[in-house]
């Protein structure tokens, strides 16, 4: 079997250790690396976690378990693909970030993998995903260290969360939100959709969601089913204000009903809020603006599951 070994690199204006915590807290993965949607991890202590991550592959939704093992001392983190995805047969590597002075480290990442029956159509296949998710990762690596460590990252991002409390179970709620190809039909301010699900609980949702004032934008998401009680989405094409959109609906059961809630992490796009919000308009306007423009609709959402789940009852 073919074992191939590549390595990339790139130099980082930030401490260190700072680089090294952002690589360790897994959890953030999908708010700093594109082709990241959701992880979950279970810690098995000593350094040791095994990992589920779900990602793009050359714009391919998958999902892969992995073990790491985190060596702070050193800086490093060697991880192993436990459970591959097709056409992977193996897949490993290391995480090494090295101070090159007080403010300024190196990382690099050190991938080996091998093909299902060394099939050089894979292998090809495998050499790009890992090519361009690396080169992704390095760079957005790189640009959220330094942005954490400008003075404005604060504002930038934030996170929200809207609740509503339902007489109704949390299964049908939770279907109402799972079956999102049929939300044309059940939510007024759904256009259109596409959906697709090849991988069971991984799905692909395109839709065009109209404004108030009448206008429609499309956005793209993958969507993470966990269990009957947790979506987990990434935003991959964005509306002009937003840099990242990430987001978890959530189901449970109480003693009067089901309490429902969507939550949300955005990071803005201070490029665009003069063109869209007009040149006076500063950063806490365009926060205003995102933050009103999702909860009406996540709240829309969740009445309308609400309404549906009280309906079944």
């Amino acid at each position: 079997m073919t074992t191939r070994e590549v390595e990339h690199e790139i130099t980082i204006s930030a401490p260190a250790a700072a680089v090294y915590r952002l690589l360790a807290e897994v959890t953030n993965w999908p708010r700093i690396f594109p082709p990241t949607i959701h992880v979950d991890r279970e810690d098995s202590g000593g350094g040791q976690e095994r990992i589920r991550i779900w990602a793009t592959a050359n714009g391919e939704p998958k999902t892969w378990t992995s073990h790491r093992t985190l060596d702070p001392g050193a800086l490093r983190i060697t991880f192993r693909q436990e459970v591959p995805a097709p056409p992977v047969a193996a897949m490993g590597g290391t995480w090494i970030v090295e101070p090159l002075d007080e403010g300024t480290s190196r990382v690099r990442l050190l991938h080996d993998y091998r093909a299902i029956d060394d099939d050089p159509h894979d292998l090809l296949w495998i050499e790009r995903a890992v090519d361009k998710n690396s080169t992704s990762e390095l760079t957005a690596l790189k640009e959220n260290v330094e942005r954490v460590h400008a003075a404005d990252a604060q504002e930038l991002t934030f996170s929200f969360t809207d609740t509503v409390t339902i007489h109704g179970s949390a299964k049908d709620a939770f279907a109402f939100v799972n079956e999102a190809g049929l939300w044309p039909e059940r939510l007024p301010h759904v256009a259109r959709v596409r959906f697709t699900e090849d991988t069971p609980g991984l799905q692909e949702l395109e839709m065009d969601t109209r404004a108030k004032d009448g206008s429609t934008h499309t956005t793209k998401s993958y969507r993470v089913v966990l269990g009957h009680h947790r979506i987990a989405y990434k935003q991959v094409t964005l509306p002009a204000l937003m840099t990242l959109h990430t987001g978890v609906w959530t189901f449970e059961e109480t003693e009067g009903g089901t309490t429902a809630s969507s939550q949300h992490t955005v990071t803005l796009n201070t490029d665009n809020i003069a063109r869209i919000l007009g040149p006076e308009a500063t950063v806490a306007d365009a926060r205003a603006y995102v933050h009103g423009a999702l909860s009406t609709n996540s709240l829309a959402t969740l009445g309308h599951a609400k309404d549906h789940a009280e309906r079944n009852r």
